[in-house]
């Protein structure tokens, strides 16, 4: 088994906080985005979307990291990332969505570089961007938690789900991008817990052997 990512991106930091939940310990490829290593010919062989992470196995490469993280989950169901009721696990899903569909994909790099490229933004206008959308996308989380009244230690209960896999990247880049969440009380609740938690700890991407 082996995993290229790069320190610094969301998606593979899910993934490397779901294996250290599951204690798993891949092989590691690194990919630096910064310098265009995922559109070499090799690695785009490898991933056709150019991105990470992607998960090599025996006989199959995986991408995306729900797909990897949720391969985990059914080829290593303990401890496990989804509750075993469909309707809770049906939730659990859609907060994990709520970030991976509808806020991350709008602060991808390939999306920032469109902006500055294509329509001339500069880096105060790109962070305007990211701030915006991950601030208008995390707000709705918080929401989602207040109505269901399911939130815990994390995002549903009082374990770690594949949701708070998914939304611990996320406020790592509202810090990055300079986004002030401190109001949204429930997520600063979960990342609190999360920065305590060892397989979230190990994950963050300040302690990855390509860190910069």
């Amino acid at each position: 088994m082996k995993f290229f990512g790069y320190f610094r991106s969301s998606s593979a930091y899910r993934c490397r906080i779901a294996f250290n939940i599951k204690g798993i310990e891949p092989e590691e490829s690194f990919v630096h985005l910064r310098k265009g290593e995922q559109r070499s010919p090799e690695y785009l062989r490898r991933n056709p979307l150019g991105l990470v992470p992607t998960l090599e196995l025996d006989r199959r490469t995986l991408a995306q990291s729900l797909a990897i993280v949720e391969w985990l989950e059914e080829m290593f169901p303990e401890p496990p990332l989804l509750p075993r009721n469909p309707l809770d696990r049906a939730y659990v899903r859609a907060l994990s969505l709520t970030v991976a569909c509808e806020i991350h994909p709008l602060q991808n790099l390939r999306v920032l570089d469109h902006l500055k490229t294509e329509f001339g933004q500069d880096q105060e206008g790109l962070n305007a961007w990211c701030q915006k959308w991950i601030r208008t996308g995390l707000e709705a989380y918080e929401g989602m938690l207040a109505q269901s009244g399911l939130a815990g230690a994390f995002s549903f209960g009082d374990e770690a789900t594949l949701a708070d896999i998914c939304l611990i990247p996320q406020v790592f880049s509202a810090q990055r991008f300079k986004v002030d969440i401190s109001d949204l009380e429930a997520i600063q609740k979960i990342a609190a817990n999360a920065e305590r938690h060892p397989a979230f700890s190990a994950a963050h991407p300040a302690k990855q052997p390509d860190a910069e």
